[in-house]
């Protein structure tokens, strides 16, 4: 038998209670998780404590503080929400912490995730010296959590941020204003690089869409409530990598790095193009997938590159 509302209010109290029973919840509803946490019981201290204000890093003794029945109704609230809406838990909250930073999100752009984070805290290194990086470029840019992130990261570099789609650049727009970066992030509406100057880039790096259309068919109904347009690479999942490795040869320095997150499409890239040195980085946090190519190797395999996407 479910236990009700009524019942949850009057028999649990503290912060651990409510981040105990939250996760129990998630784990018999069998939420779906991937969107900035991996287990119900990180989801569940997530949303918990977002509720009552509190930070993620709260110190554990104030976990057996007491909530106030408003408190309690919130966090038993969103936690409904949750499961039966099945939307990620940073629209819900309108949150996401990506590379340590905060930022806005909503339904217009996909929930910071990414591996790529990891990098940017080490600053591209050991692959780019940091006081040489004048010019960064991010495509698919979505709520420019990378775009920031590089500028937090490389405080002398201009960072350029492209998405296609409106609705993202305006949530770009919101996180630019709110970590007061106006003077070194530049949005640009574009299809990749199209409505790019001609400008030569120290680091590309993009997290584009590269879920092939198998793939999509089968995710979680979490990740439905994102915009498709984030996901879809087309047959393959490369259609959009593989504009990417054309292009990039006349937009990187001599000097400069591709970074690109396949996910998934990673072994299906390999194979396309088993002769290219793809690097994959490996990540202390987890996540695979990505792949760096220098501006000397992307001019090397350029024709090869040109070949694959006629």
């Amino acid at each position: 038998m479910q236990t009700t509302s009524f019942e949850v209010l009057t028999t649990l109290s503290t912060l651990r209670d409510y981040i105990r029973w939250a996760a129990s919840r998630f784990t018999q509803a069998r939420v779906s998780f991937g969107h900035g946490t991996v287990t119900a019981l990180d989801e569940a201290a997530a949303l918990v404590l977002h509720t009552v204000y509190q930070p993620y890093n709260l110190a554990e003794a104030y976990l057996d503080t007491v909530l106030t029945m408003h408190e309690r109704q919130a966090v038993i609230t969103i936690i409904d929400r949750r499961i039966n809406e099945r939307i990620p838990a940073s629209y819900l909250t309108n949150e996401a912490i990506f590379a340590g930073l905060s930022f806005y999100v909503d339904p217009r752009v996909l929930v910071p995730r990414s591996p790529i984070a990891e990098l940017i805290e080490q600053r591209f290194s050991p692959w780019v010296e940091e006081d040489q990086v004048g010019r960064i470029l991010d495509l698919c840019t979505g709520s420019a959590c990378i775009a920031i992130a590089c500028a937090y990261a490389f405080q002398n570099a201009l960072v350029d941020a492209v998405d296609l789609s409106v609705d993202a650049l305006a949530v770009a727009e919101i996180n630019i204003e709110n970590h007061q970066l106006s003077d070194s992030v530049t949005l640009y509406q574009s299809d990749l690089f199209k409505a790019l100057p001609p400008v030569q880039y120290d680091v590309i790096v993009s997290n584009p869409p590269y879920v092939c259309h198998q793939e999509w068919e089968n995710l979680p109904q979490e990740f439905r409530a994102e915009p498709d347009m984030g996901f879809k690479g087309g047959l393959t999942g490369l259609d959009i990598v593989l504009r990417i490795l054309v292009d990039a040869d006349d937009y990187l320095a001599e000097q400069g790095i591709l970074v690109v997150e396949v996910g998934s499409s990673a072994e299906t890239l390999q194979n396309t193009f088993p002769d290219v040195p793809f690097y994959w980085l490996d990540f202390e946090r987890g996540g695979d997938g990505v792949f760096l190519l220098t501006a000397e190797q992307v001019h090397d395999y350029h024709e090869l590159f040109i070949a694959a996407l006629r």
